[in-house]
């Protein structure tokens, strides 16, 4: 918010000045704090809630309630990127990945938009932003398996081709997302890790994770692999969305069902806080390596019992 000077501040300009100096009417300007975030919560059985109300919510900035004096809930459309890890590891496992993926882009809503990438040495946009399911299912086919791991490149363009997504009203604001698919660690990218976290961080994108383990199953303990799961959770975490990681490639298909409930269950809310130094609200989501900026983030909790709550 802008402000103006004080009546103290103007009081020491004064001091400073002549004797016989006039003071000129201070300036005062006011603004408004509105404060969005995107928030899914779900009861004790999984089940998603989504008529919350102002009473519902109870917003701290560092510690400090503050008060909520106006609540807006929408559900607005998605802008998606769909990215699928295409290396040689993933020769196997990718019909069953393929499927999966399409069977995702078909619940996608008629307002929505996504586009499909492809990684392996190189990043591959198959397809770009589009809301027709045959057009992301023709993509996601194309793609065959072969050479090393760039993921850390493939966010990078993801998030950079999000922010292409422009809205021209309000009725093409929308919540933006990555769901990437991966089996293992980076190993060809040129833009390091912490910079693209970064960039994630600040990108107001939700990252949703899925990584493969190999076949023999959660006991898996190769240095890769435990690389590739750091990653993946911190990418989600960092973003306020989630990681899955699937014991079995059967169950890749309900891991994709769950982002696709979870995606359109999520209601974006938009608050005014009386708080005048209120900033934006993020969730406080941070990695030990990765240390509090100045200006922490704030944290929203729900106030409903046994309500689970998620936001981004």
């Amino acid at each position: 918010m802008n402000k103006g000077c004080s009546g103290r501040d103007r009081g020491r300009r004064r001091d400073r000045g002549s004797a016989g100096a006039t003071a000129a009417p201070g300036a005062f300007r006011a603004g408004v704090d509105l404060v969005s975030l995107n928030v899914t919560v779900a009861d004790g059985s999984g089940k998603y809630v989504t008529d919350l109300t102002a009473e519902d919510f109870t917003v701290f900035e560092d510690g400090v309630k503050q008060e909520v004096t106006f609540f807006n809930r929408t559900n607005l459309p998605i802008a998606l990127a769909l990215l699928l890890d295409t290396s040689a590891s993933m020769d196997t496992k990718l019909p069953t990945a393929q499927e999966a993926a399409t069977g995702f882009a078909k619940r996608l809503r008629p307002q929505d938009l996504a586009e499909v990438i492809d990684f392996d040495s190189r990043v591959m946009v198959l397809q770009s932003f589009t809301n027709s399911a045959a057009e992301l299912e023709s993509a996601i086919k194309k793609t065959s398996a072969g050479g090393s791991t760039s993921l850390y490149n493939a966010v990078y363009i993801a998030l950079k081709d999000l922010k292409k997504v422009v809205a021209k009203n309000t009725e093409e604001i929308r919540r933006q997302a990555i769901v990437v698919l991966s089996d293992g660690e980076d190993t060809s990218s040129l833009l390091p890790f912490e910079e693209v976290l970064d960039l994630a961080k600040r990108s107001e994108t939700a990252i949703y994770c899925i990584g493969l383990r190999a076949p023999d199953g959660p006991g898996t303990t190769t240095k890769g692999f435990k690389e590739a799961e750091f990653v993946l959770r911190q990418f989600a975490q960092e973003t306020g969305a989630r990681s899955f990681f699937p014991n079995q490639l059967s169950e890749l298909s309900g891991v994709y069902g769950q982002i696709s409930d979870e995606l359109s269950s999520q209601l974006h809310r938009r608050l005014h806080v009386a708080e005048p130094e209120a900033r934006r609200l993020v969730a406080p989501r941070r990695s030990s390596h990765h240390p509090p900026e100045p200006g922490r983030p704030h944290q929203a909790r729900i106030l409903r019992p046994n309500h689970a709550l998620t936001w981004g």
